[in-house]
C-alpha cells in the first residue's frame, strides 16, 4: 500500500497542476462583455423618423458603449453654409437631449445629454468651424461629452475628420475634441481627448 501511495503522488501533482488556467502572451479578443440590452432595432422607429429633414445619425448609449441611431434635422432650403452648420448642430443637440422612443428604450438605449443645451457659431477670434456651447464642455459628464463629440464630429457640423472644435460661452479658448474607438466603446471611462487648436 505504501508503495502504491508513493507512486500515486507524482500523478496527483500533475493533475493538480493542470487544473489552473495558464497565462498566455497570445492576444485574445472575445469582444465586449455580454449585456442584457438588445442594442438593435428591428426596423426604423417611425416615431423618430417622422417628418422630412436632413438624415443624420446621433450616438446614444446602449450597454456600455455608444451606438448610432437614425434621426432627421430640419434645415431651411437655401441656408448659407455657416448658418447651416449651426442649425444642424443645434438639431443634433436637441435629438441627443430628447428621451429615446419607446422602442429604443425597450432595446436598451439611453442618453446622458442634458436638455436646454444651445449652440452658436464661432466668436470673433475663433476658427470658422468652432461651435460654442451654452455650457463649458468640461463640465459635462463623460457620457454626455462622448455623445456630443462623436455625434458632432461625424456630422455636417464638423469637417468630417473625426474631430470637432468646441468651446463654452464667453471667451473660453476653443479646443479640438476627437471621437476615438476607446471613447465609443468605453464612454464612461474614457473622456474624448482634446487639444489646443492650431493653425
Amino acid at each position: 500500500m505504501t508503495v502504491r501511495r508513493l507512486l500515486a503522488l507524482p500523478l496527483l501533482g500533475a493533475l493538480l497542476a493542470g487544473c489552473g488556467i495558464r497565462a498566455t502572451e497570445v492576444p485574445t479578443d472575445f469582444g465586449a462583455a455580454p449585456s442584457r440590452a438588445a442594442c438593435s432595432l428591428a426596423a426604423p422607429d417611425a416615431a423618430t423618423q417622422s417628418g422630412r429633414g436632413v438624415p443624420v445619425q446621433v450616438f446614444l448609449l446602449c450597454g456600455a458603449s455608444l451606438v448610432t441611431v437614425d434621426r432627421t434635422v430640419r434645415v431651411p432650403v437655401g441656408t448659407p453654409d455657416a448658418a447651416r452648420r449651426v442649425i444642424v448642430a443645434q438639431g443634433l443637440l436637441d435629438q441627443l437631449a430628447a428621451s429615446p422612443s419607446a422602442a429604443e428604450k425597450a432595446a436598451g438605449y439611453t442618453t446622458y445629454v442634458p436638455g436646454g443645451l444651445s449652440v452658436s457659431g464661432p466668436g470673433p477670434k475663433d476658427p470658422e468651424d468652432t461651435l460654442r456651447l451654452s455650457t463649458v464642455p468640461s463640465r459635462l459628464t463623460s457620457y454626455a461629452l462622448a455623445q456630443l463629440v462623436c455625434t458632432l464630429s461625424d456630422s455636417a457640423a464638423a469637417e468630417g475628420d473625426g474631430s470637432v472644435i468646441l468651446a463654452g460661452p464667453g471667451t473660453e479658448p476653443p479646443r479640438r475634441y476627437e471621437c476615438t474607438d476607446d471613447v465609443r466603446s468605453r464612454p464612461g471611462r474614457t473622456r474624448p481627448p482634446s487639444g489646443d487648436v492650431t493653425g
